[in-house]
């Protein structure tokens, strides 16, 4: 390829002179392509080891002057082909030109911008501009990991890194190249040549560790190998980025989110030396994720940039240290030191924004003024000017809030309904908001719109002056005074005084308001109006899977609270899961989301309770609701690590009971609102909304430490599982002024002695005591190492559920079903992420059983088929690869499960003759013609069916007939008559077509009489696959001659049949099979049976074809004219042949002639060396184990040059 000019000093030293002209020299790297000896290993190993670009370029073109000393490096190739192209352009274009310039320097300038302006016309015309954002650096790189291992050109390289690989206790110098979607390492050592390629979606354990053998090391584990990688120049960017890419491949094998790059990042100003658009658009990514689980943002919420500077903090007369961040709808400031101040405020709610005066004491500020007359000052700032343009920017692309200049707060709990992007605010009028709430499923009328569950039951009940109720009202005091202080709703100042409050318990009547504001929850309602409202118009009467379980589960929802033992209640409940059902129908219903949606409705508004579900599914319990509760099992896995690092005395204990499993479910899922009393749960779920999962991990250790002596004695599961329920039952909250719950668990309490209380306040406090130093961040990093494990392990279940379906339909083994099954998967993990024609989700759905998830296209079968198949066919693999995929595609929709690809392949391995042969005549049948076979035969069809249309369609259409002797026999009688027959017939024709039904259910098994007639042009397609696939066979002449010998007898016996066939039956089967006079000229059976159709009288008409055509039909006309039992032929004209006593043109096939299947069996039964061949069983291990390491034969193909001899790897 033509590169930028670049200079070049030492011309001789590492390269050989292979042509020159005056102004051109053309060079190969020593050593390449022709051994080399120790100068050649030498210089392979430099090259490695400086990541040269002569490895896979190892040629290149020199222009050159007489006068200069410097050389400019034009043109480079990886084959002696390509590079002899630039050449030959050099000498035919530029030569004459350049020979009559007086002047070298006018050379050199001439011939740089001619080869600059042929790079730029080359890019012009590359479909992908984004590659433009990469440096010429970056380019080579991935061109360079692309040869080395047989990537396409879908697969884009995100970074590479000099390190060592430790193969044995040998580290290996080389190159690691990270892809989106592969892992790949390469060195050239001394002749010792070590590659390695890994995808994502197999890796399970990734881990950074320092060991006295791998300082400073990576370790990469699969499910049968570990790699280390080591010596790093920054070990801690490359495994941020390893862990990345492996957590979107287990993205990718959870819900097929494939990556795609992010094309609203904005460009960078500057090309970024050695850095991939790929690798910014991936640390965006990660940044974009630390501050939306920073600040619970919304999943669309894209950080422009971040800087430092100071916060004046009213409350403390200080300013604070922090970062301050800018995104499209938020501005937000966290400190430096935690908990000391954190600050949200969204642009909606911003009115000024202005530059103030700067001074010594308080550099560079901006203050920023909101709606509810909160001011806001900022100092300390790098590029004042810059940040003060960026937020006015964003402030005119915000929308025009609906709540004018009212606090969105003090709105809470009256929703405004109105169409997406309406700004108009209800009526206040209730005439007409009857009228525009009628026939509504939900609207601002009903009592849960507007009050949640627990106002609307205890809002008569007199007031309590008892001590709780006092302490309650000190709560609320202390809550008013708070917000006097640090400011009320979403630009509220977050601090340490906050959290204490939180600890200390939310007050009933500000629960739900406190609970939108902490989850983020209240930025997403109030930037939606209406969407709620609209959504549950949408879902509800709609009946799926998700709205029949959650009809199941709602009279299970906290059954023993009085607000859901009534109809307003379990309808609010139904409302608002159906809504989420309808909204993300991925996670759809889970169990355990009922309770937690019942616990919301008590002190939120249904749509305040909606988007809490939303915050709580989609950003703070990620995944725990879908259809495998992965999060949960992942923050399981973490409870466990947890455990083990803090109490591994009784860790070990047990996990050899086996119990933290069971626990810890239905303790995440639920959030303790499943096994503790409902008024001290309550009270966990306050401290999660503002501290997120940590404070669950917390008390979760510290009911395991609190229980710890008398696990430890424990003998079993059922015991254990007692003491721990005894505990949780039994954990109070002793201040609640609600009226007493009973609850589910307590039957556990039973004993002689009930066990002593424990206050839930006391709890929490002590979990910050003994757990509070758990990281938010350490916890992500361990989800992550969690995630690789469950969700590996969720396939490896899969895979073994696949398996055990299939061992009683197919007659393969379990160690071939699982190779199977994990070939299949990785075609069709390739097409997710190389694109196809088909997309992700419609390859895989994950509500299908675990044999049809799964789907590979026509393309990926075609190179599976090619593998693993025991009929080699040469050039006719393709065609009867195709067929195949056509019989199986029963619901023709391109595509194919695994059930229906080892059904085919299980067939064809280890099936009987009789199985084998079926399978076989099948594929020369529709469904399984090519497309252009089955419309010639419909033409045929239509052409012999015109004259004899009327009498086809009597004969063939018997109950068309009885129908019109019945409307005859109906004319004939009176009125009341027709009236009875009309009413018997009914019942008669009702329970006809139920026993119809009956039969059509009725799995049919297929007998060899069911298979319909072969006609000729499907004979002959019949015998080119024979003939074909002997050719690798040790038999192969006898094989050839039993072919023959068997064309010829089939021939014969439907020559014979004709005779037999003649009046109606004739017709039909003529009108049925025969293809056009023009499909016979087209089709290339005909070539390839040219003889064999000669000896049975039917010589076709001779076509052209090409070399390796003619010479496989004189192969095949040795075999078969030359066979004892091929009929002789005669002596007649070349463009005609007799045939049952006329004379018809060689060019045209004979519609009448025709053979069955049970004639195809008898007659190849009679042939031994077709017997054998067909009862043969196939080992196809070893053909799985071909297929498995083809990657590297293909990945040496795509390296060696059309025209040299790779070298050896060692």
């Amino acid at each position: 390829m033509w590169i930028q000019p670049e200079e070049v000093l030492l011309v001789g030293a590492l390269w050989v002179w292979e042509r020159a002209n005056p102004f051109f020299i053309l060079q190969r790297r020593r050593g390449h392509g022709r051994g080399g000896g120790l100068s050649g290993l030498l210089v392979g190993t430099l090259d490695v080891v400086l990541d040269s670009s002569a490895r896979v370029a190892p040629y290149r073109i020199l222009l050159q002057t007489s006068d200069s000393q410097i050389y400019w490096n034009i043109a480079c190739g990886s084959s002696r082909k390509e590079i002899t192209e630039h050449w030959d352009w050099l000498e035919s274009n530029l030569l004459q030109t350049i020979s009559i310039f007086d002047n070298d320097e006018d050379v050199t300038t001439f011939v740089k911008g001619k080869i600059c302006g042929l790079i730029a016309e080359e890019n012009r015309l590359k479909p992908g501009a984004e590659q433009e954002e990469d440096c010429g650096k970056f380019r080579e790189a991935e061109l360079k990991m692309r040869r080395l291992f047989g990537m396409p050109d879908e697969e884009k390289l995100v970074n590479y890194y000099s390190c060592s690989y430790w193969k044995g206790r040998v580290p290996r110098q080389g190159w690691l190249y990270l892809s989106v979607n592969h892992l790949c390492f390469y060195s050239f050592l001394l002749g010792k040549e070590v590659s390695l390629v890994v995808p994502w979606t197999e890796v399970t354990q990734l881990e950074k560790n320092a060991t006295l053998l791998f300082p400073e090391s990576v370790r990469v584990s699969t499910r049968h190998i570990e790699h280390f990688f080591s010596m790093f120049l920054n070990i801690n960017d490359t495994f941020k980025l390893m862990e990345q890419l492996a957590n979107m491949a287990m993205r990718q094998l959870l819900d097929n989110e494939a990556f795609a790059a992010d094309c609203s990042l904005p460009r960078p100003c500057k090309t970024l030396k050695n850095v991939s658009a790929l690798k910014r658009d991936l640390d965006a990514r990660a940044k974009n994720e630390r501050y939306r689980a920073m600040f619970r943002l919304v999943q669309d919420e894209r950080l422009d940039g971040h800087t430092d500077c100071t916060l004046w903090t009213p409350f403390a007369k200080m300013h604070v240290v922090g970062q301050l961040f800018i995104s499209n709808n938020y501005i937000c400031f966290n400190s430096r030191e935690e908990d000391l101040c954190q600050l949200i405020i969204p642009l909606r709610e911003v009115s000024i924004v202005e530059k103030a005066d700067s001074s010594s004491v308080l550099p560079c500020p901006v203050s920023i003024s909101t709606k509810n007359k909160m001011n806001f000052l900022f100092a300390n700032l790098k590029d004042r000017d810059f940040l003060v343009q960026r937020i006015s920017d964003f402030l005119q692309r915000t929308p025009d809030s609906a709540w004018g200049n009212s606090s969105p707060l003090s709105l809470i709990g009256h929703s405004i309904f109105c169409p997406q992007g309406s700004s108009s605010v209800p009526s206040s009028s209730s005439g007409g908001s009857q009228s525009a709430h009628r026939g509504r499923q939900y609207h601002s009328g009903l009592p849960t719109a507007s009050q949640s569950l627990l106002q609307l039951y205890y809002q008569d009940t007199p007031e309590d002056l008892g001590p709780k109720a006092m302490k309650e009202k000190m709560k609320e005091e202390s809550w008013n005074i708070h917000f006097s202080e640090f400011g009320r709703g979403v630009c509220m100042y977050r601090t340490s005084r906050t959290r204490e409050l939180v600890l200390n318990g939310i007050p009933e009547g500000l629960r739900g308001e406190l609970w939108l504001l902490f989850s983020g929850a209240q930025n997403e309602m109030v930037t939606h109006p209406g969407y709620y409202g609209d959504l549950v118009e949408q879902a509800m009467g709609r009946c799926s899977l998700a709205t029949e379980e959650i009809e199941r589960d709602l009279h299970r929802s906290m059954p023993e609270h009085r607000a859901f033992q009534n109809e307003t209640g379990i309808t609010a409940l139904r409302r608002v899961l159906t809504a989420y059902a309808h909204r993300n129908p991925c996670i759809g219903y889970c169990q355990a989301m009922n309770i937690v949606t019942s616990v919301l409705l008590l002190y939120c508004t249904e749509e305040e309770a909606f988007w809490l579900l939303v915050a709580l599914c989609e950003r703070m319990l990620p995944d725990y609701y879908n259809t495998r509760v992965v999060g949960a099992l992942v923050d399981q896995g973490v409870f466990e690590e947890l455990t083990r690092a803090f109490l591994p005395l009784l860790y070990e204990h047990m996990q050899d009971l086996g119990v933290i499993s069971t626990i810890s479910l239905s303790w995440f899922l639920t959030l303790f609102l499943s096994v503790m009393p409902f008024d001290s749960a309550v009270l966990l779920v306050d401290c999660f909304f503002y501290e997120g999962i940590k404070v669950i991990f917390q008390v979760a250790l510290t009911v395991l430490h609190d229980n710890m002596d008398a696990l430890l004695f424990c003998s079993d599961e059922g015991e254990a599982m007692t003491i721990l329920g005894r505990y949780l039952d039994n954990v109070v909250n002793k201040q609640t002024v609600a009226p007493p719950i009973p609850h589910l668990h307590a039957l556990l309490t039973s004993g002689d002695s009930p066990p002593p209380e424990i206050d839930v306040f006391d709890l929490i406090k002590s979990s910050y005591e003994k757990f509070g130093s758990l990281r938010s961040d350490v916890i992500e990093q361990m989800r992550f190492k969690q995630r690789l494990k469950v969700i590996q392990s969720l396939e490896d279940t899969a895979k073994r559920s696949v398996v055990r379906a299939m061992m009683t339909e197919s007659a393969f083994s379990i160690d071939e079903l699982e190779d199977l099954f994990c070939l299949f998967k990785s075609k069709h993990m390739t097409s997710c992420y190389w694109g196809s024609s088909s997309s992700a989700a419609e390859r895989h759905d994950p509500s299908l059983p675990y044999l049809e998830q799964y789907h590979i296209d026509l393309a990926q079968f075609s190179q599976l088929f090619s593998s693993l198949t025991p009929w080699v066919c040469g050039s006719h693999t393709p065609s009867l690869s195709a067929r195949l995929f056509r019989l199986l595609d029963q619901n023709q929709d391109g595509l194919v499960n695994f059930k229906e690809f080892v059904t085919g392949l299980s067939g064809m391995s280890h099936g009987d003759m009789m199985e084998k042969l079926k399978l076989l005549y099948k594929l020369h049948l529709p469904p399984a013609l090519c497309p252009e076979e089955a419309e010639s035969a419909l033409e045929a069809t239509h052409f012999f069916t015109k004259d004899k249309q009327r009498e086809s369609h009597f004969l063939s259409d018997p109950d068309s007939l009885r129908q019109q002797e019945v409307t005859i026999g109906e004319e004939g009688t009176d009125a009341a008559g027709d009236s009875e027959e009309k009413k018997e017939e009914k019942v008669k024709d009702y329970r006809y077509y139920l026993r119809m039904w009956a039969k059509e259910k009725e799995p049919k098994s297929e007998t060899i009489k069911d298979l319909p007639r072969m006609n000729q042009e499907q004979f002959i397609e019949l015998c080119k696959t024979l003939y074909n696939m002997f050719s690798e066979e040790p038999l192969e002449q006898q094989l050839y001659h039993s072919i023959a010998t068997v064309a010829s007898l089939l021939l014969r016996i439907g020559e014979v049949g004709k005779k037999f066939n003649n009046g109606t039956k004739k017709i039909e089967t003529a009108d049925a099979q025969a293809p056009p006079p023009s499909q016979r000229e087209e089709g290339p059976g005909g070539t390839r049976l040219c003889e064999a159709l000669a000896d049975a009288h039917l010589e076709p008409q001779p076509l052209h074809m090409s070399d390796e055509e003619a010479k496989d039909d004189m192969s095949l006309s040795s075999h078969s004219v030359g066979s004892p039992g091929s009929l002789q032929c005669k002596d007649m004209a070349d463009d005609s042949v007799l045939i049952g006593g006329e004379q018809r043109q060689g060019n045209v096939l004979d519609v009448d002639w025709s053979i069955t299947f049970e004639q195809v069996l008898a007659s190849l039964l009679t042939e031994p060396p077709l017997v054998d061949y067909f009862e043969r069983k196939v080992d196809i291990q070893s053909k799985i184990v071909s297929c498995k390491t083809q990657r590297a034969v293909e990945r040496q193909i795509s390296s060696a040059s059309d025209q040299e001899v790779p070298q050896q790897s060692v």
